[in-house]
């Protein structure tokens, strides 16, 4: 039976990081974000938080908060076929009723929990899209308030603490797929 991870955490909390060592193991990686990134280009809009939390709330007015799953569902099933899929970065609670209906026991949430200072002063350094404190601040604040982002990291089947460097998270991640 093939696996799916949803990987799940504030912004700079490592999601990228072990999507990305997933995908290397071979998990076919879906990125919500993607979905907010292609719309703001859609729209000859620049690329900026604001843009993004902009056309982010405008998709969820648009499809409901399962917004992100609704759309990629279709892509999410045919990868699911082919083989193990992990999905970088579910945020609402409702996207998680809907992957969780569609594939059942099938879909397993790792969380992922890093201090705050620690996810700001990463965001601030990350090479695509960074932000300043502020902005981190208005973007926790937004995706708590708006999108109900603290119920699947609250219901989430793992939690892996990442204040430390990427081969600690990475060692973390192997540890869940040695015990599954």
């Amino acid at each position: 039976m093939n696996k799916m991870y949803a990987i799940v955490g504030m912004c700079g909390s490592g999601k990228s990081i072990v999507c990305d060592y997933l995908e290397r193991r071979g998990y076919t990686k879906i990125y919500f974000g993607g979905v907010v990134i292609k719309e703001v280009q859609k729209r000859n809009l620049e690329i900026n938080p604001e843009n993004e939390k902009l056309v982010r709330e405008d998709l969820r007015k648009q499809y409901g908060m399962g917004a992100m799953a609704e759309v990629l569902l279709p892509d999410i099933e045919e990868s699911y076929k082919r083989g193990n899929v992990v999905l970088d970065g579910l945020y609402s609670w409702d996207e998680f009723l809907i992957l969780k209906e569609k594939f059942k026991e099938n879909l397993e949430m790792i969380a992922l929990v890093a201090d705050k200072k620690i996810r700001y002063a990463r965001l601030a350094h990350r090479e695509v899209r960074p932000l300043t404190k502020e902005e981190a601040e208005d973007r926790d604040m937004a995706e708590i308030e708006n999108m109900k982002k603290g119920g699947p990291i609250a219901f989430a089947d793992f939690y892996l603490e990442n204040n430390g460097n990427k081969e600690e998270l990475e060692e973390k991640v192997e540890e869940i797929l040695r015990s599954e």
